[in-house]
């Protein structure tokens, strides 16, 4: 018992001195350009399928629900502005924090767990390189960029995806959806959302090197290690997404009609 609650100490312990001293090398190392341009086109390749098959049904099935909802209510005018709200919100930063975390962070953390278990890590902590500078910093870096991307481009395709469904397969006003744009949904929306998506991003990343730099005990272990690096990391991204929505809700005033 001592011991499992000691580790339950411990683990988020290690995980915030991490996520610190990943803080602190962005800012004190020398940017490694070349490797994250390749960390980023890797992500992007393991990523940018899952986004766009996540995106399409997303967007459609909000703007049904919308659509149908607003319909019982009477509002079908506001149909567009409730879907964008929703997409831009909270449903392309989630689906962002979905698929960084379970492929992006999945593929980082199998991907230190296989350099660690090959004593690639000792052997450059001998050669006094930095493992933390020189190799989690740039995938770190480039899961923020890819993440900012995949949520863009999930609000892209919600978007369009609502407009599909509300105006041509529901029969919807195509002027109505376009002018109610700006009804609800506001600037501060967006920018909230892409620092959401930039955030999951970070933390996903880092608690995928974690689990990667703390793997053990052969192949067997790397699998593991992925597991546990996927469900960590999809509990912290669902608890900061609860903590920024609250935070933003108190200090954002939010728009009426």
């Amino acid at each position: 018992m001592g011991v499992s609650a000691a580790s339950m100490v411990r683990g988020p312990g290690e995980v915030m001195a991490m996520i610190i001293d990943v803080t602190k090398a962005i800012f004190t190392s020398r940017f490694q350009g070349r490797e994250f341009i390749e960390q980023a086109w890797f992500i992007t390749s393991v990523t940018m399928m899952p986004t766009i098959l996540v995106s399409i049904p997303f967007g459609a099935v909000i703007s049904l629900q919308v659509g149908n909802l607003t319909g019982q209510l009477g509002a079908q005018s506001f149909a567009g502005a409730t879907a964008v709200l929703a997409v831009v919100r909270e449903a392309a930063p989630i689906a962002a924090a979905l698929i960084i975390a379970g492929a992006a962070g999945s593929a980082i953390c199998s991907d230190m767990g296989a350099r660690k278990i090959r004593e690639e890590i000792d052997a450059m902590e001998v050669l006094g390189i930095d493992p933390i500078a020189r190799l989690v910093v740039p995938r770190v870096l480039a899961t923020v960029f890819v993440s900012v991307m995949i949520n863009g481009l999930v609000i892209t395709a919600g978007i369009l995806g609502g407009y599909f469904f509300t105006v041509i397969i529901a029969g919807g006003s195509a002027g109505a959806f376009l002018s109610s744009f700006t009804a609800l949904a506001t600037l501060p929306d967006l920018y909230i959302a892409m620092i959401k998506a930039a955030m999951f991003g970070y933390l996903a990343a880092i608690v995928g090197a974690y689990k990667g730099l703390k793997a053990g005990g052969g192949p067997s272990g790397v699998g593991r290690a992925v597991n546990e690096a996927v469900i960590l990391a999809f509990m912290v991204l669902f608890a900061l997404n609860s903590i920024i929505t609250a935070i933003y809700f108190q200090v954002v005033p939010q728009s009426g009609v």
